[in-house]
């Protein structure tokens, strides 16, 4: 008496599966929300308007920028994780926010690993490492002797403990087995100001920010964090050519609720990498000293799992912590 029943319950489940790639082919068909977990006018905004722009071409609809800043990206982060699985509220995360959200993620509320959905890495670029210039080194191997002949002497600011550019720092005392103290600061701003005053001896910075300072002697660049040399700056060596191992890209890309069907995170994906071979987009891109990707969601979510491991490999060695804990 029971099959009538089974046969609906499974006519109606195959009805509804084979319905949604036929909605997945009609996505979007509202604007979507880009949130990114800072203020506006910084890099991480700039390259999100840029993709946003190609993107909503693509889709045929807008992709709407909304700047959620706080908690070092965990209210934007937190307000994606929640959102419907449907594709329309997107994060355009960075490394930063990413090691943020893996050290506090019993205190912040949502997991950066289980809560999302892979959609595209959108760029990269690298940090180049700057000190005062009266330190007494001109070049990154140079900078390396002297931090061994001198353990402890010598400190670094980030921009606050567990962001990116203080575990880019730890991997460098790491491999380059030197000593020194690590001063966090609240953004890279007041770090700065600190750097160019003497009061710290270097930091790492995003490769734009910094090559006014650069140029007019305030700072001296050592050293670039990716495994080849910055365009902006190709006469300044990789930090690997002095420490063999050293790679710490930065990197930018879009991440979906957990749950949203795979045909839309591809329909998403595929946007993003026509803003990625955009002649003009890829332009706009280089011109803020990154490099354009555009990967596949797969491509992010294996390119994501190496990153994960290399963050948790440097809190496990540090024993890196974030404020209040």
């Amino acid at each position: 008496m029971f099959k009538p029943l089974i046969h609906w319950a499974a006519a109606f489940a195959l009805a509804a599966t084979a319905s949604l790639p036929a909605r997945a082919a009609d996505f979007p068909t509202r604007p979507v929300r880009l949130l990114v977990p800072f203020s506006p006018g910084g890099g991480i905004d700039q390259l999100a308007r840029i993709a946003a722009v190609k993107m909503a071409e693509d889709l045929k609809q807008q992709v709407v920028v909304e700047n959620m800043a706080g908690a070092g990206g965990a209210i934007a982060a937190k307000t994606v994780a929640n959102a419907a699985p449907d594709g329309y509220t997107l994060i355009f995360n960075s490394s930063s926010a990413v090691a943020t959200g893996l050290l506090g993620k019993e205190r912040l509320g949502f997991d950066p690993v289980k809560d999302f959905a892979p959609v595209s890495l959108v760029a990269q670029f690298p940090l180049v490492m700057v000190v005062n210039p009266k330190v007494p080194a001109r070049n990154m191997k140079e900078f390396v002797e002297l931090l061994r002949k001198n353990p402890d002497k010598y400190n670094y600011g980030s921009s606050g403990n567990g962001t990116a550019i203080h575990l880019a720092s730890e991997l460098f005392k790491t491999l380059a087995g030197v000593n020194m103290q690590h001063v966090p600061y609240k953004g890279t701003a007041a770090a700065m100001q600190d750097l160019l005053g003497g009061r710290i001896h270097m930091m790492l910075d995003g490769v734009p920010p910094q090559i006014g300072n650069i140029h007019e002697g305030r700072v001296r660049a050592l050293g670039v964090t990716t495994t080849e040399r910055s365009a902006m700056l190709p006469d300044v060596l990789t930090v690997a050519e002095a420490v063999p191992g050293y790679a710490f890209p930065f990197w930018v890309a879009i991440y979906a609720p957990a749950g949203t069907p795979q045909p839309v995170l591809d329909r998403l994906a595929a946007a993003v990498s026509a803003a990625a071979k955009d002649p003009q987009s890829r332009q706009r891109f280089k011109d803020a000293g990154s490099d354009a990707v555009g990967s596949t969601p797969a491509e992010l979510a294996a390119f994501w799992k190496q990153q994960i491991d290399l963050y948790s490999g440097i809190v496990s060695k540090t024993g890196i912590k974030l404020d209040g804990e």
